[in-house]
C-alpha cells in the first residue's frame, strides 16, 4: 500500500455511488479532456465550488445594511484627498 502525502494537508476519500450510464458518461468526459475520472472529479468539484458564494444572501444584506448606516469617520472629501496626498509626501526637516 502506497503513502500520499500532500504540503497542503490530509486528503480524503470520497465515495459516490453511479449507475452504468453515468460512470460511462464521466469516463467519457474524462477521456475527452486526457484526465482520470478522478481527476474529472476533482476539477469538477473545485469549479463548482468557486461559483457558491462565500458568504449567505443575509449576512450580505446586514454588511450592506451596516455600512448604509455611515457610523463611520468622515470628512470632507476635499480634506481627504489632501491628508492622503500629504501621506504620500516625504516629511520635511
Amino acid at each position: 500500500m502506497g503513502v500520499i502525502c500532500y504540503t497542503q494537508g490530509m486528503s480524503k476519500r470520497l465515495q459516490v455511488v453511479l449507475d452504468d450510464t453515468e460512470y460511462r458518461d464521466l469516463q467519457r468526459m474524462a477521456r475527452r479532456h486526457k484526465l482520470t475520472v478522478s481527476d474529472w472529479v476533482r476539477r469538477a468539484i473545485r469549479e463548482l465550488s468557486l461559483r457558491e458564494p462565500a458568504t449567505t444572501p443575509d449576512h450580505k444584506l446586514a454588511v450592506v445594511r451596516e455600512a448604509a448606516r455611515g457610523h463611520f469617520p468622515t470628512a470632507d472629501i476635499g480634506v481627504m484627498l489632501r491628508d492622503i496626498e500629504r501621506g504620500y509626501l516625504p516629511e520635511s526637516p
